[in-house]
């Protein structure tokens, strides 16, 4: 197969306009997703309108110190930008249940203390050489349930918590994704499908909550008020919500997070390559990414915001656009530690209606689950071998959270280490990805059944 034409390479720079515009463009791909995060968990913890804005730019802030790690020698130096992580929504809600009656910030407290310790457990096996000597263990068959658990077990979140709220808004949503993203033959209308899907259906709830057409009390009223208190400009700074909490559940409940994480980003690595024309990671490129990407986390939980990962729909932009320079995802960084400094724009954000952003779940957490079957491509799914471990995995994921979540009793009865197993039980992504893993270690297979190849 021929190369991709690349227009940068990884270690060019493009001038300066360009750099800036490709940058922004980074940020306005990974903008809705990275933004959607923090709008899950602020409601849930009974954020007001202005608390969820400050939230957001925290986020802003974190991702971008993450991004900047991650493109530097003491990352995989690779042009993959950091964002807040889909993984983590199923473990953070398990925190936010067990703390949620403490208020919203004990519950980010509780939050800050997991993702520390998680993260620096994580950059731990990534800085000790760790993660080479794993990943022979871990290949499509793992990862590609694992995945798919992510997206489709995030269902009750996009549907019952916000798209039921006001399904209009929300199908109009997905139907304006659908038509830019598949309908429309304009390069820029596709990479902008999300974005463009939420300003458009925003604007309309916000001229029907201008002219009285809809009232207060209905769900897609928007009200400005807290955008005009917020400031122009502020600094989250460190431990904005106080000093982080350190709990043994609520760390083995976010460890379910880092193990899909930790599976997802050793995929992503793989296909950044892929699009930048590069070579297979190596050991070392890994080694350092999985590092960076606990130092990562550990920022997102000083600085009061959520965990990162590396974003797949930044690498699509790679290979979309043909540029692949690590200085344009830096600037791209720098762009969003500008924007976490200004707090009417975390305010606006926050204004947007749970309908609209249902609506970008049902899409975005379908094409998760879908990457998850992509995933699966790289394996021999003619094997009857490979069939019979994705379908328990992925069975298994979709039936036991529901059954351990009903027996909390039993399990803590055992002590912390009950507790811990609860967390992980709870969590369709850690038994898919426990389960694949277990099984496609223990069940003979050659490498190129289960999709161990090697691209030079």
């Amino acid at each position: 197969m021929m190369a991709k034409q690349l227009v940068y390479k990884v270690d060019d720079t493009p001038p300066l306009p360009i750099l800036a515009l490709a940058g922004a463009q980074h940020v306005l791909t990974l903008f809705g997703a990275t933004t959607l995060v923090p709008l899950i968990f602020g409601p849930a913890m009974g954020m007001s309108a202005l608390e969820v804005g400050f939230f957001v730019s925290c986020v802003y802030f974190a991702m971008g110190l993450a991004t900047l790690l991650q493109t530097s020698k003491f990352g995989s130096g690779l042009p993959i930008v950091q964002g807040s992580s889909f993984s983590f929504i199923p473990p953070i809600m398990t925190i936010i249940g067990i703390y949620g009656g403490m208020g919203a910030n004990v519950c980010m407290q509780y939050i800050g203390g997991a993702l520390i310790l998680g993260g620096i457990l994580m950059s731990l096996v990534g800085y000790t050489k760790l993660v080479g000597k794993v990943k022979k263990f871990i290949g499509p068959v793992t990862i590609g349930p694992t995945i798919m658990a992510i997206g489709f077990s995030l269902a009750p979140v996009a549907v019952g918590m916000n798209a039921a709220n006001f399904w209009p808004a929300s199908l109009a949503v997905v139907f304006l994704i659908f038509v830019f993203s598949l309908r429309i033959d304009n390069k820029y209308l596709n990479i902008f499908s999300i974005l463009s899907s939420i300003v458009i259906v925003y604007m309309v709830c916000l001229l029907l909550s201008v002219t009285g057409i809809i009232g207060v009390d209905h769900p897609v009223f928007i009200n400005l008020a807290a955008v005009k208190n917020a400031p122009w400009f502020r600094f989250t700074g460190v431990a904005p919500w106080g000093f982080p909490k350190f709990s043994l559940v609520a760390f083995g409940a976010i460890m379910a997070g880092f193990f899909a994480v930790f599976i997802e980003s050793i995929g992503d690595y793989f296909n950044v390559c892929n699009a930048a024309n590069l070579p297979d990671p190596s050991e070392m490129t890994i080694n350092r990414g999985i590092g960076a990407e606990g130092i990562g986390c550990v920022i997102g939980g000083l600085t009061g915001a959520v965990a990162c990962t590396s974003y797949t729909e930044n690498i699509g932009l790679i290979g979309l656009t043909g540029v692949a320079s690590r200085n344009v995802v830096r600037t791209g960084a720098v762009i969003l530690l500008i924007m976490s400094f200004i707090g009417k724009l975390g305010a606006l954000v926050a204004t947007i209606p749970s309908p609209i952003i249902g609506g970008c779940y049902i899409a975005l957490f379908g094409i998760i689950g879908a990457l998850g079957i992509q995933a699966l491509m790289r394996a021999d799914m003619n094997s009857q071998r490979n069939v019979m471990i994705v379908g328990f995995a992925f069975l298994m994921a979709l039936g036991l959270p529901s059954w351990v979540g009903a027996h909390q009793d039993i399990f803590f009865a055992w002590g912390i280490f009950g507790q811990i197993a609860w967390a992980l039980g709870n969590t369709a992504m850690a038994v898919a990805g426990i389960s694949a893993c277990i099984l496609d270690n223990l069940i003979p297979g050659t490498q190129e059944e289960r999709g161990f190849t090697v691209k030079n």
